[in-house]
């Protein structure tokens, strides 16, 4: 009765109180969720890391390996490790794709597409994972006292060679990428390009539309050999979307009484998707000014830095037995178990503090970017093309000030507007 009372009182109150109760009761829930109840915190809480590893060893021993085999039992941990996490959350990307981004327009994806990309993903993780986890492993159970320092330079070429292979080799499994035809668009990117002295020698066009009808745009490949892709939905002229719009064009609007959801997609699909030649220019400006001013460069030396450090620290602690007991590990001290604690959960504080000073550094890197669009004389052009891209991707322009500052890497829409139109950038 007191409970019923309460709420009662509570829907009483003014309009402002209890959209704020109700905006701290969320945040309190979601709080709780992520400290007591969240996945990796009922892992722990339940002994699910030691038991995945027994789990593992079984299935190694039914194979004919045996504890010495620690490398193999390993592999066999992270393959159980990422099912159970792609299982876990496959019903939480389902409720995001067919439901949120379903009501607000943003879906394009069947279920069987839905389903057939999420097991090629699993595939292609396994097939990348697994070889460079086990190469991992072995450089550090040869490398003597100073395996930190190869385990890092391994890290540091795989990681390379996966960002020079992704775009040629990897993503082409997933979207259709197309040259962009040649016409007015394509000659005046190859212009900014060359002012700028840019080393572009291609322009793709990808099929995001099949996907999503979110909008994106960047760049890839090192030294003299760059290229730059455009999303198909970021192209007014060329998004497949716009094109269905003008083909259902003079069809009656639904009368059926389906509810709010299906007012909001068709609202949101009868509009134009993407920008106008001029202000496509204007977002490669910014993206190409991310080039231009190093932030690339600077990225990967303090992602680098990060590696170097944690690798070492792991060192230094991978020999504390106490660490391995306190997570269910008593008789035996796995390397990849060692990584798992040290780097997950040793690390999280310092890795929080981090992701803030990176989320600051970005914002400040993103304002450089439209700083140096502006000296292009693209600011109008930017100007409008993120007030559009905002618009289509549903993004809400008022942002808490300390809730941005913590959580977006992206200044908020309306700083960016105003520092375009201010005349000096600090």
């Amino acid at each position: 009765m007191g409970m019923w009372a309460s709420l009662d009182a509570m829907w009483e109150m003014p309009a402002e109180k209890r959209i704020f109760g109700a905006v701290l009761l969320f945040s309190w829930t979601v709080y709780l969720w992520e400290t007591f109840l969240a996945q990796r915190q009922l892992i722990l809480l339940f002994g699910g890391i030691p038991y995945l590893w027994r789990l593992s060893g079984r299935f190694c021993g039914y194979a004919g390996f045996g504890p010495e085999y620690e490398i193999t039992q390993s592999l066999v941990f992270l393959l159980l490790a990422t099912l159970f996490s792609a299982s876990t959350g496959l019903p939480w990307s389902l409720y995001n794709t067919f439901v949120i981004e379903e009501k607000h327009g943003f879906n394009q994806q069947t279920l069987g597409f839905f389903m057939k990309d999420a097991i090629k993903k699993f595939v292609v993780t396994q097939c990348i994972l697994l070889p460079v986890s086990s190469l991992l492993l072995y450089i550090i159970k040869i490398g003597g006292d100073y395996f930190f320092i190869y385990a890092w330079l391994f890290t540091l070429v795989v990681s390379l060679v996966l960002v020079t292979i992704y775009a040629d080799y990897i993503a082409p499994l997933f979207d259709k990428f197309t040259p962009l035809p040649e016409g007015k668009l394509k000659q005046e990117i190859e212009v900014m390009a060359k002012s700028i002295d840019f080393p572009l020698t291609k322009v793709y066009v990808v099929e995001g539309s099949k996907r999503s009808s979110h909008s994106n745009a960047y760049f890839y490949g090192f030294f003299k050999n760059k290229r730059i892709v455009l999303f198909d939905t970021l192209l007014e002229e060329y998004s497949v979307l716009n094109r269905d719009i003008q083909e259902e064009s003079g069809m009656e609007p639904r009368s059926d009484g389906e509810g709010d959801s299906e007012e909001i997609k068709a609202k949101v699909k009868s509009k134009k998707q993407g920008c106008k030649n001029e202000e496509v220019l204007a977002v490669l400006g910014h993206e190409l000014g991310h080039w231009k001013l190093g932030h690339t460069v600077k990225n990967i030396i303090i992602s680098q830095m990060n590696s170097f450090l944690c690798f070492f620290l792991f060192a230094v602690l991978i020999g504390r037995k106490e660490l391995f007991a306190a997570f269910g590990f008593y008789d035996s001290q796995p390397t990849l178990i060692g990584l798992l604690i040290i780097f997950q959960f040793i690390f999280s504080p310092y890795n929080e503090v981090l992701s803030f000073c990176l989320t600051v550094l970005s914002r400040r890197f993103e304002f450089q970017a439209d700083a140096f669009a502006k000296k292009l004389g693209k600011a109008k052009d930017l100007y409008s093309a993120l007030i559009k891209l905002n618009k289509d991707n549903l993004g809400f322009p008022v942002s808490d000030w300390l809730f941005s500052m913590w959580h977006y890497s992206h200044p908020p829409l309306l700083e960016r507007l105003q520092a375009l139109k201010s005349s000096k950038q600090d």
